[in-house]
């Protein structure tokens, strides 16, 4: 496979029919739950780093008392960092939570921003969390990339990056926009079940024939 290939159509196929086999990410969760881009976006600054079942737990317990930046202002710091504890980085995380209010209302007139440029001006929010929020929150084209969609896209012989936001711009560049909002979700899904990091389940990979295997050491078939 190559850049240049239309395998990475067929591949993205595959995995949207494998996403529904899959437990459904907390951030898709939200969206299909609320349909709210506060909730969408507070959510998806918790994820990161963190486990999906632990940010789904903070997550509750923060909506239970939080569902407006208003509320954000309501409460201090230690309340925020009490309710999302123990998700990754709690103390940034409650610290950015806070300012966040500020800013929003500060430089975009008291509405969550839609672009990823403007998305990044916000505290805690990085290109991987202001594309997800896009694509997610907004329903528009935005190329999401963390680890797995790096590794993966990698390993499949797709490109050749040596960072997330290399192979991001390389994305944004190559792939074919229709295929933009859902990549992320169906890539880290399997990413989590099938293609891990470490010994990847090659033996029951439904794109097995679509992939260079690039980086993995282990044989396959089994001698």
């Amino acid at each position: 496979m190559n850049l240049y290939s239309t395998d990475i159509e067929i591949v993205h196929s595959v995995l949207l029919k494998e996403f529904k086999k899959y437990r459904t990410p907390v951030v898709d969760l939200i969206r299909v739950q609320t349909n709210d881009p506060f909730k969408i976006l507070i959510t998806t600054i918790l994820s990161a780093r963190t486990r999906d079942e632990v940010t789904a737990a903070a997550a509750e317990r923060l909506f239970e008392v939080i569902s407006s930046f208003d509320d954000i202002d309501k409460n201090n710091i230690k309340t925020i960092e009490k309710l999302i504890y123990p998700v990754g980085f709690y103390h940034d995380k409650a610290t950015n939570l806070k300012k966040i209010p500020e800013t929003i209302r500060d430089k975009f007139d008291g509405k969550i921003p839609q672009t990823v440029e403007e998305l990044t001006e916000l505290p805690g929010v990085g290109r991987k969390t202001a594309n997800l929020v896009v694509a997610i929150a907004f329903d528009k084209p935005a190329i999401c990339v963390d680890t797995h969609v790096h590794r993966i896209c990698n390993r499949l012989g797709y490109l050749i990056t040596k960072s997330p936001l290399q192979t991001e711009m390389v994305l944004r560049e190559h792939l074919p926009v229709k295929l933009w909002k859902k990549f992320n979700s169906c890539f880290v899904a399997f990413g989590q079940n099938t293609c891990t990091p470490v010994n990847p389940h090659c033996n029951k990979c439904p794109i097995l024939h679509y992939c260079d295997r690039i980086g993995v050491k282990t044989k396959f078939p089994p001698q």
